[in-house]
């Protein structure tokens, strides 16, 4: 299988002494060749400038996904957001899971400037609908915020919020993660994020989602390599009362160089789906390999 490959390229071109244009254009593609068509994934133009921060105008990964700092799984199981909760036509090739961000057309991301180096970074988000309707509130407009510690020290805190970007509904997202190895022995960085969907369909319950993660350095390799674990529990998903998930997956990368990483991994998916006659159970394994040029 062919897993998120992509080709694209990205760069800046200064317009003032202070102001740089910033471009990216980026489609997904399928090396093994099941699907023979360009995907878009992210796609913008923008401008940069110290003081003001950067602009960027296209279609834009949503502010939820800027909180990722918690996720560890690779390949297949690198798989929030992809399941669908249509039990009475499940696909078992998808592991149920959390709602996860995902890429909104005609949208504006303002990324605000370092202000006095706090350790903060303020991203807002804007996603525009021009489809043409006589009535105004019938426009689905988005809006998104997100907020992340980092200040170098081994620690980092998230939270985002979403509103008509991800789901017809709303979003709230916070997470933490503390690599060990700043202030003890162990070089294992642990990580928790906790997210509720409250989605606007009538009879919803509130999506609520848990994802534990740790990651731990290997030294006594010749090259560079790292053993994971993470645990995504679910209620409710899609807002259907009672159908749960809980998903466990260990893995492993080593790194022939810096750009070519193998990877191997197994892990289980069960969904119970409440008073429904249909539950999953899914058990898969898999190895890769990941080349960056």
């Amino acid at each position: 299988n062919s897993n998120i490959s992509r080709l694209g390229f990205r760069g800046t071109e200064a317009i003032t002494a202070e102001t740089d244009v910033i471009y990216q254009l980026e489609y997904g593609i399928a090396v093994d060749g099941e699907s023979r068509t360009f995907q878009s994934r992210d796609t913008y133009l923008g401008l940069k400038n110290a003081n003001f921060g950067e602009f960027r105008f296209g279609r834009n990964y949503s502010v939820i996904d800027y909180i990722n700092n918690v996720a560890v799984n690779e390949g297949y199981w690198d798989n929030l957001g992809p399941g669908s909760a249509d039990f009475n036509n499940p696909s078992l090739s998808e592991a149920l899971n959390l709602t996860d961000g995902n890429r909104v057309n005609n949208s504006i991301v303002w990324k605000a400037p370092k202000y006095n180096d706090l350790p903060l970074s303020l991203a807002l988000m804007y996603g525009a609908d021009e489809t043409f309707v006589e009535d105004s509130d019938d426009r689905n407009e988005g809006y998104g915020a997100s907020l992340m510690f980092d200040a170098g020290t081994g620690f980092t805190a998230g939270i985002a919020y979403s509103d008509d970007l991800n789901i017809a509904g709303e979003i709230l997202r916070g997470s933490a993660s503390v690599d060990l190895g700043n202030y003890v022995a162990y070089p294992v960085q642990l990580g928790v994020l906790y997210q509720q969907a409250d989605f606007d369909f009538s009879g919803s319950e509130k999506e609520k989602g848990l994802v534990v993660s740790a990651e731990m350095g290997l030294t006594n390799f010749a090259r560079p390599a790292t053993v994971y674990t993470q645990y995504n529990h679910t209620n409710n998903l899609d807002g259907i009362d009672d159908a749960d998930s809980d998903q466990l997956v260990v893995g492993g990368t080593y790194e022939f160089k810096k750009n070519m990483i193998a990877h191997a991994y197994a892990g289980a998916n069960s969904a119970e789906i409440g008073n429904s006659n249909t539950d999953i159970d899914l058990f898969a394994i898999g190895g890769g390999l990941e080349y960056l040029f």
